[in-house]
């Protein structure tokens, strides 16, 4: 059974469902750290990507994003001049009835309408203009930050914003 596309997932349709005490085989989170670079450093610049309208990111494509945005600005920054940080956490449990494929599928699959379903992964809920990644950086690299968060926000569901925030955080 092959993993079926992000779109089918990007719309907030359903309330929000979290609790995965009462869940079994929630798969676990792809994003390995939500803070990387310098983390010690004090940086005077305060870049942050936010997006444009509400959806569901999975975490795969958090994970995709911040690889991404590290990669570049490792490459073009140096690993001692920046601090990436991923502000939204993947709460939401996507689930997920299988459907039988292949020839004779339509027969069997005529079970039950919306079905409860297995967990499948992941999401992120994000509001429009939420932020969802921050890169502190020194002045002269700047432009090198814009660049990886554009590309970081290539990879994400919803069109994103890259603001320049100063040392403020917004909402979150």
């Amino acid at each position: 059974m092959s993993r079926k596309p992000a779109s089918m997932y990007r719309n907030i349709t359903q309330h929000s469902y979290t609790r995965r005490e009462y869940m079994g085989g929630v798969p676990p989170s792809r994003i390995t750290q939500f803070v990387v670079g310098n983390k010690n450093a004090k940086f005077p610049i305060l870049l942050y990507l936010t997006a444009n309208e509400s959806c569901q990111i999975r975490h795969n494509a958090l994970e995709a994003a911040r690889i991404t945005a590290n990669r570049f600005l490792e490459k073009k920054a140096g690993t001692n001049d920046y601090r990436l940080t991923i502000r939204v956490y993947p709460h939401h449990v996507i689930r997920e009835n299988k459907q039988a494929t292949g020839a004779g599928a339509d027969r069997v699959s005529q079970g039950m309408r919306r079905a409860f379903g297995k967990a499948v992964g992941t999401a992120a809920r994000v509001e429009q203009d939420q932020i969802i990644m921050t890169v502190e950086t020194i002045e002269k690299n700047i432009d090198i930050a814009k660049d990886a968060l554009y590309k970081a926000g290539i990879k994400l569901p919803s069109s994103c914003t890259v603001n320049n925030g100063g040392t403020d955080f917004g909402k979150n």
